[in-house]
């Protein structure tokens, strides 16, 4: 497309504001299931999921910066539409733009363009969650050559709405068995034969705009509708899931700008007693932890930006991804939370943006693998580097490895000391949060060499300092409380008065 990037991104995002806070209310949209017919197709008519389409097929080109410029632009609007958004371009078009059939692009490319059509992703199963590797959804070839696929999906994002799936499966083998890889099929759901049956739709707890539910997968798909994964499917499924969590800061990005600018707003017009909110000491101390989240998404994309397009193979990204994708999202639900206590009894309502907030950046802490299991990854990454260098000192590796090295002499003292030889997953997450928050804040560091604002960097350093202390500290001395199930016997305080009056 010849439009200029920054053209079109204008123009979407006053599209948005039109429709959102005039022709309609999002604080209304935002609490009701789905999006009017009208609505969407306005939305749509903007062609924004171009941005992942290679110019080959009359898109903008697939190029990174783009996708999350859009995310940003939408989540500052509406965190649903954005993950909408996500869902189509880093969990369907980008995988099918990397491995799909030529045979099969053209066509579905040009009704994402000229149709508005939508596609999502399916690897969740009832029974395992986040343990992928071990979903029973399987398939199996055909006498012509076309692929069987059966087994049942649950909580994917567009259920019942999205035109396109890729769907994740396992080979049966002889015996009932099942294969250790995996593999991804694109099916249509404008051909009965391809149609994914949903049995029914979950009340989800906000991100009302999105459809989830259960789906049953009893389906056939030609030949060509298969992936072509370069060497296994399990390294084309990480590739994909990185892209994907590489992306989260683009999402994160116009959210926290909105926490941010609502309650600077707030806090500049609301007085208590003869003071403004914003000259409270505690107070500018929560704005500047915003304001700090706001600064590590900035880096967060700037470095997605460099490394995440599709020709790039990211699958042994796992330490960048899981560290963008676990930090930035519990920064959107601080943020959120933030705003929400600066706001007042306003900000806790279903219709306020900061209320809405908590609860729609919420599951974005569990989706794509729950940050206490990226955290605990991370961790492990990191320690399999050290022992494979023969180094526990923490500090000596982290100066020298790529990720760090820049930040991590300034915080020596708190990062100075051997790593014990055994850490329990409690200590192993912990130890994944300072990772993470090293890593993201070198991409701000990178980004100040280059121009970025030194005194946004500098708070945001005070603050990750202060986590880091904190959080080395549970790692040292850390809690190993453990539930006592069989907690009822002597336990009823009614049975420990002295005296009643």
């Amino acid at each position: 497309m010849s439009e200029r990037y920054e053209d079109f991104i204008s123009r979407f995002k006053q599209r948005l504001v039109e429709l959102f806070h005039h022709e309609s209310n999002i604080n209304e949209l935002s609490i009701e299931r789905g999006l009017p017919t009208e609505v969407w197709k306005d939305i749509m008519e903007l062609k924004p999921l171009s941005v992942a389409i290679p110019e080959a097929f009359n898109g903008r080109g697939a190029i990174v910066k783009e996708c999350l410029g859009l995310l940003s632009a939408a989540s500052y609007e509406s965190l649903s539409l954005s993950l909408t958004f996500g869902i189509n371009i880093a969990l369907f078009l980008e995988p099918l733009a990397k491995y799909g059939s030529p045979d099969i692009q053209a066509g579905i490319f040009k009704r994402f363009i000229e149709k508005g059509s939508m596609g999502g992703l399916m690897i969740t199963e009832p029974d395992f969650g986040s343990d992928a590797l071990n979903m029973r959804t399987n398939f199996t070839t055909m006498d012509n050559g076309d692929y069987e696929l059966k087994g049942q999906k649950h909580w994917q994002g567009l259920t019942g709405m999205a035109d396109f799936w890729l769907i994740a499966a396992r080979k049966q083998l002889t015996g009932g068995e099942l294969a250790r890889d995996i593999e991804f099929f694109v099916t249509d759901n404008s051909k009965i034969e391809q149609q994914v049956k949903v049995e029914h739709y979950f009340n989800n707890l906000g991100l009302y705009m999105i459809p989830y539910g259960l789906n049953t997968i009893d389906l056939t798909v030609p030949a060509n509708q298969k992936l072509q994964p370069p060497s296994t499917g399990i390294k084309m499924m990480l590739d994909i899931l990185h892209r994907s969590r590489l992306q989260f800061p683009g999402m994160g990005m116009g959210f926290i700008q909105r926490m941010l600018d609502e309650a600077l707003s707030h806090c500049i017009i609301r007085k208590v007693g003869v003071q403004k909110l914003i000259e409270l000491d505690s107070v500018q101390f929560q704005l500047s932890r915003i304001q700090s989240s706001y600064t590590l998404c900035s880096g967060m994309c700037a470095h997605s930006a460099s490394m995440s397009g599709i020709v790039h193979d990211l699958s042994s990204k796992g330490l960048e991804a899981n560290s963008m994708k676990a930090l930035v999202t519990d920064l959107m639900q601080e943020s959120a939370q933030i705003c929400v206590q600066l706001s007042g009894s306003s900000g806790y309502k279903i219709d306020h943006i900061a209320g809405r907030g908590i609860v729609d950046s919420r599951p974005f802490q569990i989706f794509e693998g729950s940050n206490e299991m990226l955290y605990t990854q991370i961790s492990e990454i990191i320690i399999k580097q050290m022992k494979r260098q023969k180094e526990e000192n923490f500090y000596k590796f982290l100066s020298q490895t790529e990720n760090m090295h820049r930040v991590a002499p300034r915080l020596k003292m708190h990062l100075n000391f051997s790593l014990q030889n055994t850490l329990v997953q409690r200590q192993m997450v912990v130890l994944g949060k300072v990772i993470a928050r090293l890593v993201c804040l070198q991409y701000v560091d990178v980004m100040v060499e280059k121009g970025f604002r030194r005194d946004l960097f500098e708070n945001s350093f005070k603050h990750m300092e202060m986590d880091i202390k904190k959080l080395l500290s549970d790692l040292s001395d850390y809690n190993d409380a453990v539930p006592i199930v069989e907690y009822h016997p002597d336990s009823n305080w009614m049975e420990f008065i002295d005296h009643v009056n």
